[in-house]
């Protein structure tokens, strides 16, 4: 048995279990997920059609390396969203995977040169996939807190050269899980200009990167700040989508990763092992899907309202603000963290994620702790009534 299972921790939804284990809601009140950041919006029908009219294609096994049709549809998404002035090669810069979450611990795997010095370094509070494929892959994570005072963005400056030298990846996640903040061009410039300095390369997981808020001002993209800071061939540079947010498609489990062509050809190697090849039918719903921006701008419009209403009724109790973008509300607890999960679920029916399960314990202490992440993927009317549940159980602790 691979000794280094046991250093991995519980996931956040066991520890929300127990939490809630033993505790009987009332049970005239609807339960209300707030908990999971799975999109609840219908699937457009066009995608589902597409899988439908390509089932054929399962009688054919598909290549690892995906559909030049797809790849050249994900290239020109990538050349339109973030300005790229066909800058980005489908057939070397463009590999489809089943969904970012698989990407992103494979990717640990194929990058990571086991040293005992080997470090990983990930924002606090992050998405568990990174810490769980960096102690996989060898590697040991090093948490950059990710606060109030930094902008909920991880400080680079405050990174030592000693930290530098032995890293071998970073992972980000703009907009971020569970914040919502978004890492500006300036930062990502400095970042790429370190990777190249110190010899690591940088894992970017955009996967909400289309649920933002103003539409003339859409989140920067890694590949984006490269080539806007002179490096045309995105090295050291890769960039993890999905269709799961933007297209309300998590079951179609579709993705793809992009940038630099000399890591996405050792990576494709890695993949052909790793026996991760997308079917057929997907891989023609997926072309459909990249090349559709109406039901995104919909669904877009759809999160304006929630976050709208929902804020409307917090704000006079709760520290809370929009994010720039995702759709996820990063709220400030008037009682510790697991407490107040603990009692809006026993009095409210309501759950939601304590920040501290989505963060790890620092000398600074845990930048999750009495906050929660509320994920604002049910209805409007779901979410309007758990956010006046909410505020009922604030005015009444």
């Amino acid at each position: 048995m691979n000794p280094d299972l046991a250093q991995l921790h519980p996931y956040p939804f066991e520890k929300l279990a127990k939490l809630k284990a033993g505790l009987t809601p009332p049970t005239e009140l609807a339960h209300i997920a707030l908990s999971i950041g799975e999109p609840k919006h219908p699937t457009p029908g066009f995608i589902t059609n597409a899988v439908i009219e390509n089932l054929g294609g399962l009688s054919h096994y598909p290549t690892t390396a995906g559909t030049i049709e797809l790849r050249q549809a994900i290239a020109n998404w990538l050349d339109q969203r973030f300005d790229l002035n066909s800058q980005i090669d489908a057939a070397t810069q463009v590999l489809p995977v089943n969904g970012t979450r698989e990407a992103l611990f494979a990717f640990a795997q194929a990058m990571i040169e086991r040293k005992t010095d080997a470090l990983v370094v990930i924002p606090n509070p992050f998405y568990q996939i990174y810490e769980g494929a960096a102690i996989l892959a060898g590697a040991t994570p090093h948490f950059l807190n990710c606060t109030f005072d930094s902008e909920f963005t991880p400080n680079f400056d405050a990174v030592s050269p000693e930290v530098w030298q032995q890293c071998q990846l970073v992972y980000l996640c703009s907009p971020g899980n569970p914040t919502g903040a978004v890492i500006d061009a300036e930062t990502l410039s400095q970042l790429i200009a370190l990777a190249h300095q110190y010899d690591f390369v940088i894992a970017s997981d955009e996967c909400y990167s289309e649920i933002y808020f103003d539409e003339t001002h859409p989140p920067v993209g890694l590949l984006q700040a490269a080539m806007n800071a002179g490096y045309t061939d995105y090295s050291r540079c890769v960039v993890f989508h999905s269709l799961s947010k933007r297209s309300n498609a998590p079951g179609l489990r579709s993705g793809f990763v992009a940038g630099d062509a000399a890591i996405l050809k050792d990576f494709l190697r890695y993949r052909t092992y790793h026996g991760c090849a997308m079917p057929l039918a997907t891989q023609a719903a997926s072309i459909s899907a990249w090349q559709d921006e109406d039901h995104v701008i919909y669904n877009r419009h759809c999160y304006r309202e929630k976050f709208a209403a929902v804020l409307a009724i917090l704000s006079p109790v709760m520290n809370v603000t929009q994010p720039e973008a995702s759709f996820y509300v990063w709220a400030e607890t008037p009682i510790v963290d697991t407490t107040f999960a603990q009692r809006l679920f026993d009095e409210q029916n309501v759950t939601v994620l304590p920040g501290s399960y989505l963060a790890r314990d620092t000398e600074s202490g845990n930048p999750g702790a009495n906050r929660i992440r509320m994920a604002l993927v049910a209805s409007l009317e779901e979410c309007v009534e758990a956010a006046h549940r909410i505020r009922h159980l604030i005015e009444h602790l």
